[in-house]
């Protein structure tokens, strides 16, 4: 069995590619965003999976689950940035 270590790894690697690749979508616009409205963001992927899944996989012009995920990380990411208070031009949105 492998370590979980190594697929964790590889894992991250391949979440923040995709960050670096979608790069157009994800823009700048987040340090802008309240966390609240992240959340929403991940709450409407964490739904795009579900329908996915209902439909055994088959989807008609959308990002397969795995991305939909990774999404959900980088959005989550993003969110414990602003919580912490490491993007001080919006540090205080991050609390409303």
């Amino acid at each position: 069995m492998l370590s979980l270590e190594p697929l964790y790894a590889e894992a991250v690697t391949d979440t923040f590619d995709l960050l670096q690749n979608k790069n157009h979508d994800y823009a700048e616009a987040w340090r802008d965003m309240r966390v609240s409205s992240m959340t929403d963001i991940i709450l409407m992927k964490l739904l795009r999976v579900k329908q996915i899944e209902d439909n055994k996989g088959k989807t008609l012009s959308s990002e397969g689950v795995k991305a939909n995920y990774q999404d959900m990380i980088n959005y989550s990411v993003f969110c414990l940035i602003l919580l912490n208070g490491q993007d001080s031009s919006n540090q205080m949105q991050a609390y409303d």
